[in-house]
């Protein structure tokens, strides 16, 4: 079945610098909020009319309050320098949502969730929240420092259990976040079975599925790519994914934007490989 999106003009209500380079926007779009499920991104037009640049950008939907979407990104490049400019009142182009997100099931939710966010991944991660059990998720959030720290008081408010590694050690557990992970994977902690849902740069994902593989716990990611329509025309953003059941030694491409950008981390065959 075909699943439905949107591309249309939505009227900006906030777009607000946070800290440093991280700003999060809020669009009145209730179309959007309708259809969206965690894990889900859509694809904005940042310069309106003008040819630069060219390509729309990829957008994780960070939450979902009512008819409004809200969009958590960092300013790294002429894309989102431009977004950050834009003002309430303004209108901005999106097509959404768009790709797979987190598949929740009626198992999944008998299962302790442990949402593993490294920097800017933390964006998608807020709304799977938003979908799980009050009082049973924890919520392991990395950074590079206590400045740099995002959506600690989003977690919180959710009813998470919140805990904090930071690179050099200025907050919570001095560490990556997925040391802070091993730390919390004991029979003791917790008396259901977890799952883990992760999102963040590669290599971070990649440490995620070896945990979860010693520890025979099932995980899941969301994978950041270059994506040039959003839509799988371009094959731009394809990995390599096991070719089940033979395994590695045989493999097929899938595409971050159509297929993904949430994967089973057992899937993955990674770079180095």
């Amino acid at each position: 079945m075909k699943k439905k999106t949107y591309q249309k003009k939505f009227k900006i209500l906030s777009n607000r610098k946070i800290k440093g380079s991280y700003f999060k926007l809020t669009l009145i779009a209730p179309e959007i909020a309708f259809l969206a499920r965690p894990g889900q991104f859509v694809m904005a037009q940042v310069n309106g009319n003008a040819y630069e640049p060219l390509l729309r950008r990829p957008l994780s939907i960070h939450a979902v309050k009512k008819d409004n979407i809200e969009i958590l990104y960092e300013t790294l490049g002429q894309g989102t320098e431009i977004l950050s400019m834009k003002s309430p009142a303004e209108f901005l182009d999106l097509i959404g949502p768009l790709g797979n997100g987190f598949n929740l099931t009626p198992e999944t939710h008998n299962l302790t969730p442990i949402l593993v966010a490294g920097g800017i991944g933390v964006a998608p991660l807020v709304f799977l929240a938003q979908k799980l059990r009050p009082g049973k998720t924890l919520a392991l959030i990395g950074a590079r420092t206590k400045e740099s720290l995002l959506c600690e008081k989003e977690f919180k408010e959710l009813d998470c259990d919140v805990k904090i590694a930071t690179d050099d050690g200025s907050k919570g557990f001095r560490g990556r976040v997925t040391d802070l992970l091993k730390l919390n994977l004991t029979p003791s902690t917790y008396n259901l079975t977890p799952i883990i849902y992760a999102c963040g740069p590669e290599p971070m994902l990649e440490v995620c599925a070896r945990i979860a593989a010693q520890y025979g716990i099932e995980a899941f990611g969301s994978f950041e790519a270059h994506m040039a329509c959003g839509i799988g025309a371009c094959m731009g953003c394809a990995i390599k994914i096991e070719d089940q059941p033979a395994g590695k030694d045989n493999f097929v491409y899938k595409r971050v934007c159509k297929d993904g950008p949430v994967f089973g981390l057992n899937q993955i065959i990674w770079r180095k490989d």
